[in-house]
């Protein structure tokens, strides 16, 4: 497709961001292990970190498939409206384990963070998707603002997770740290 010819740069640059950032993540749920040592402590991060690698995996993903070269409008439309819906379906798995979960108790704010977002930017995947079938650079442009409000995202919700671990870990008196 000639409309992908000056996304590459874009796709290289938020890609490895993403997959640096998924690195980060790791460490930060290291920390969270240490800190919230608990089983309950499973399904708290299971219910918000997860979601925060599976977005830059999202990201990653979609910086792969937009520069692999040779691809027509039926599979960039189809792999980029694939990730889309998977990542509906996902948002709603996130939404059963935030329910599910008994450690941390959800504000609106982690709501917005965590699914209203994601939400919103794998509908305008799917949107995006289509759209190349219409017109392809505003559809092109829509899944890169897709991918990169999912790096945003990501973003957010990682530095959430590791002010949380460090403040649970300076607080006395709670679990996984001893009293002062």
């Amino acid at each position: 497709m000639p409309d992908l010819a000056g996304w590459d740069s874009f796709y290289v640059i938020i890609g490895s961001s993403a997959a640096a950032l998924t690195g980060l993540m790791f460490v930060v749920i290291a920390l969270t292990g240490e800190v919230m040592a608990s089983p309950a402590a499973v399904g708290t991060i299971r219910a918000f970190s997860t979601p925060t690698v599976v977005h830059f995996g999202g990201v990653l993903l979609l910086a792969a498939l937009l520069t692999t070269p040779g691809h027509t409008l039926l599979t960039l439309s189809g792999s980029t409206g694939l990730c889309g819906i998977a990542g509906l379906r996902f948002t709603r798995w996130v939404v059963v384990q935030m329910r599910r979960q008994t450690e941390y108790t959800p504000i609106a704010e982690d709501w917005m963070w965590h699914v209203r977002m994601p939400a919103l930017a794998y509908v305008a995947l799917v949107a995006g998707a289509a759209g190349l079938w219409w017109r392809p650079a505003p559809g092109l442009v829509l899944v890169g603002a897709a991918a990169l409000f999912l790096l945003y995202i990501g973003i957010h919700n990682s530095w959430d997770a590791a002010i949380y671990v460090s403040v649970a870990r300076r607080a006395p008196g709670k679990r996984g740290t001893p009293p002062e």
